[in-house]
């Protein structure tokens, strides 16, 4: 497909299953990592193994619960009882799904509360800035304007920076991927940002990537 005419945009159950199928993919890595610190624990007596079992259960139990708290906010329903969403909210939350290892996240965005759908294209657009960064590094976001007209830009700083995976297909129509659990983080950000009325833009900037979703 070259051509963003040439394509259908999934139904709302297609897009349902793409974006439950991401989240399976995202969590089960650790999920499977407790199951085998679980048989440690349970097959092996040694008091270093056991300590080293616990050591792996806890830090991979806190990676999924930091992953299925993230997806609530930024694909899911989470805050639907009201509009707006406290980006105090959306800090932590981002903190916790980039974590501290491989990438460094840098908030600059000021307190408040703005409206949910576009909390979720900022949360989506730090989801698609991990991928720039393969080798790791630092996340940037900014936030300019008002809480109702927000402009966001993410600088992707890093070894081997490059534009996130498949954004800039969905973002120019043309040679758009089949749509499946490793895809579907960037069309539903490009779909999040069409529908808040914001233009995402891909820059490299020097060795940067610049990320823009501008009211």
């Amino acid at each position: 497909m070259t051509e963003q005419t040439e394509w259908v945009h999934p139904t709302d159950l297609e897009l349902a299953a793409l974006i439950s199928s991401k989240i399976c993919h995202d969590v089960i890595g650790p999920v499977g990592a407790i199951y085998n610190g679980l048989e440690i624990l349970s097959e092996d007596d040694d008091a270093e193994a056991q300590s080293y079992a616990l050591s792996v259960i806890r830090n991979v139990t806190e990676q999924a619960s930091a992953r299925l708290q993230f997806a609530r906010f930024a694909f899911g329903a989470a805050g639907s009882a009201g509009s707006l969403i406290d980006l105090g909210t959306a800090e932590q939350i981002s903190r916790g799904f980039v974590g501290d290892a491989k990438h460094k996240l840098v908030w600059h965005v000021q307190p408040g509360h703005m409206g949910k759908d576009k909390v979720k294209l900022l949360l989506n657009l730090v989801a698609v800035a991990i991928t720039a960064l393969p080798r790791g590094g630092e996340i940037e976001v900014r936030m300019s304007g008002t809480m109702e007209a927000p402009n966001f830009v993410v600088r992707c700083q890093g070894t081997a920076a490059r534009p996130p995976q498949h954004l800039g297909e969905f973002i120019s129509g043309e040679n758009v991927p089949p749509l499946d659990a490793l895809t579907i983080q960037a069309y539903y950000t490009w779909r999040l940002a069409r529908n808040a009325n914001m233009t995402l833009a891909i820059v490299k900037d020097g060795a940067d990537i610049l990320l823009s979703a501008l009211d």
